[in-house]
C-alpha cells in the first residue's frame, strides 16, 4: 500500500563498497540535492582514508553534512545523529533542494524513519568518570556487566559490540533502570519520517572483489601515516572511532605484531564479514517499500532510476517534488 506521506528525504544504503557514493554525486548532476552522511565511522576528524571519506575537492561541488562532527574518543549515537539529520534536513528543503541520506549504517537510517525513546538525562561527570573505568574492560568483562544489568537486551548489546555493551552497562547504572525498559516506556524522541530507500545490490564475489581493491588503493594513500598521526595524537585502540576496521590492524602492525601484508589482510576479511553483517540487517531490517538498484549498473543509469523513482512516489502522493517542509 502507497504511504499518503510525501517522502522528504532519498536514502542510498547499501553494503560497504556497493558505490553509494558514486550515485550520489552522479544524482547530484541530474538533481538540486545536498548529501547527508549515513556513516558511523565518518563522522570522526582526522579519519578519512580509513573510513573513505568523501575528498575534499567533491565537497566543494556538492555540500554535505554528517562528516567530521567529533573526535575519536568521542562518541555519536544513532539518536544523536536522528537529531542532526532532522535539523538537516529541514534545512534543505527550506533550501528548495532534495536531501539525500548516503551510507551503510542501517541504525542511522532507522533511527529517523523509525525513532528511538527520548534519550534519559544523565549527569556529565559521573558519565566521563564511569567511561573511563568501561574502557579499561575487555570484551569478557563488558558482557558480563551488561548478562547482568540488562539481560533481556544482552544478546544485541553484546553483537552490538563494546559501544553498544558501554552504552548498555551506563544507562542502567546512572539512571537506575535498564535501556530495555527505556526503550518500551519512554515517549519517542521524534515522530517518524518517511523517505524513498534504494539498497545497491551486488553479488558477493563482486563485494569481495571491489573489498579487495580498496584495502590496497588505502595503503596506498596512506593509511598507515594517518593511524601512526592518531596514535601519536594520543588516541588509543580503546576510542570509540578508532574501532572502525582499518586502524585497529594498523596499528597492530606498527607495533610489531604483524607485517603490513598481513594487517592488509586482516582488513579485508573483518571488511567481508563487516558486509556480510550490513546486508543481514537489509534483509531483516529494510521495509518492503525499499527501492533495490543493480551497483554493477552504469552509474548514469543509477542515477536516473533513483530520479525516475523519486518523481514517481511524489506523483502518488502530491504534485510538488520539492519545498514540502516536513513536520520535524
Amino acid at each position: 500500500m502507497i504511504s499518503e506521506l510525501k517522502p522528504t528525504f532519498i536514502a542510498l544504503t547499501g553494503p560497504t563498497t556497493s558505490g553509494k557514493t558514486q550515485l550520489s554525486c552522479a544524482l547530484a548532476r541530474i538533481l538540486e540535492i545536498e548529501i547527508i552522511s549515513m556513516d558511523s565511522r565518518q563522522v570522526y576528524k582526522g579519519m578519512d582514508i580509513g573510513t573513505d571519506k568523501v575528498p575534499a575537492d567533491v565537497r566543494t561541488k556538492v555540500r554535505h553534512h554528517g562528516l567530521d562532527l567529533v573526535q575519536p574518543n568521542e562518541r555519536y549515537s544513532a539518536g544523536q545523529f536522528a537529531r542532526d539529520a532532522r535539523a538537516w534536513i529541514r534545512e534543505i528543503i527550506k533550501g528548495d533542494r532534495v536531501p539525500v541520506l548516503a551510507g551503510g549504517t542501517g541504525f542511522f537510517l532507522k533511527a529517523i524513519t523509525e525513532p528511538i525513546f527520548a534519550e534519559p538525562p544523565i549527569d556529565s561527570a559521573r558519565l566521563k568518570m564511569l567511561r573511563r573505568y568501561l574502557s579499561t574492560l575487555d570484551h569478557r568483562a563488558l558482557a558480563k556487566w551488561v548478562e547482568k544489568l540488562d539481560p533481556e537486551r544482552a544478546s544485541l548489546a553484546i553483537d552490538g559490540g563494546p559501544q553498544r555493551m558501554s552504552r548498555t552497562i551506563e544507562v542502567a547504572l546512572l539512571t537506575g533502570c535498564p535501556l530495555s525498559s527505556w526503550h518500551r516506556e519512554s515517549p519517542l524522541d521524534a515522530a517518524a519520517l518517511t523517505g524513498l530507500i534504494i539498497q545497491l545490490e551486488l553479488s558477493r564475489e563482486e563485494m569481495d572483489k571491489r573489498i579487495n581493491k580498496r584495502v590496497t588503493y588505502m595503503v596506498e594513500r596512506g593509511l598507515v601515516s594517518e593511524v601512526r598521526s592518531l596514535l601519536e595524537a594520543g588516541y588509543t585502540l580503546d576510542d570509540p572511532g578508532m574501532t572502525a576496521t582499518g586502524y585497529r590492524e594498523i596499528a597492530q602492525y606498527l607495533e610489531g605484531d604483524q607485517t603490513l601484508e598481513e594487517a592488509m589482510e586482516e582488513i579485508r576479511r573483518n571488511t567481508r564479514h563487516y558486509a556480510r553483517r550490513q546486508l543481514t540487517w537489509f534483509r531483516n531490517q529494510l521495509p518492503s517499500s525499499v527501492r533495490i538498484i543493480d551497483a554493477t549498473s552504469c552509474i548514469d543509469l543509477q542515477a536516473t532510476a533513483v530520479l525516475d523513482a523519486w518523481v514517481e512516489v511524489h506523483e502518488q502522493t502530491g504534485p510538488q517534488i520539492r519545498g514540502d517542509e516536513p513536520s520535524l
